[in-house]
């Protein structure tokens, strides 16, 4: 049994109802996962579903030379709509993800989905809503992949950022060419007009946005 609340998961989930954030806790496990720790590699079945009630992950497809294709964050009160496909048909994860900062979740184990799904409307909706809002982000992604100049990317990749993070952004220029799929030197050039432009201001591995 967890040691939540109702009302703290209410807080952290606000689509959940009285009654599926008890069965949640009554049947759910908490985990920390420190950061830097991988939590979901290809190859890897779920044995449960992982709700993140504190913290951020990254999620990102791996090239078989070790290149990295960013897909999207999870933060609070996400839970991962890829992991919860592979669940409901038994198939292994194509993704890994990896805990960017300490981050809680609670696990819900797999056994559990359907009677979830039959019983707790809202954890239906919350079903549909993680596909869709995860879907969206996927489009915007490829949109940008198919549309846009690296410039544009990069300006993109920077906004999405301080909407979580604020304007100071612990960032080495090899993570952002890691998450564009481009080239550190590409990605030190480009940050160097924005800076001239007047978009943001650099100093050791931390970008500050100006808008």
């Amino acid at each position: 049994m967890l040691s939540y609340t109702t009302h703290d998961l209410v807080q952290a989930f606000p689509i959940f109802d009285e009654s599926l954030s008890d069965f949640i806790i009554e049947h759910g496990e908490s985990k920390i996962f420190p950061a830097g720790e991988v939590m979901m590699r290809p190859g890897q079945f779920f044995k449960y579903a992982m709700l993140i009630v504190k913290g951020r992950v990254k999620l990102y497809r791996e090239g078989v030379e070790g290149e990295e294709f960013f897909m999207y964050y999870l933060e609070d009160g996400d839970a991962c709509a890829l992991s919860m496909l592979c669940m409901a048909r038994n198939q292994s994860s194509t993704i890994m993800a990896i805990a960017l900062e300490e981050t809680e979740v609670i696990m819900i184990p797999i056994q559990l989905m359907d009677i979830l799904m039959k019983n707790h409307p809202t954890w239906y909706h919350f079903v549909i809503e993680t596909y869709r809002s995860r879907f969206e982000e996927l489009l915007t992604v490829v949109d940008h992949i198919a549309f846009k100049n690296m410039d544009e990317r990069l300006e993109w990749y920077l906004k999405r950022q301080t909407s979580s993070l604020g304007n100071d952004l612990m960032l080495t220029h090899q993570q952002i060419a890691h998450d564009l799929n481009s080239s550190r030197e590409v990605i030190s050039r480009l940050l160097k007009k924005m800076e001239k432009n007047g978009q943001i201001s650099m100093e050791r591995n931390t970008i500050h946005w100006l808008g």
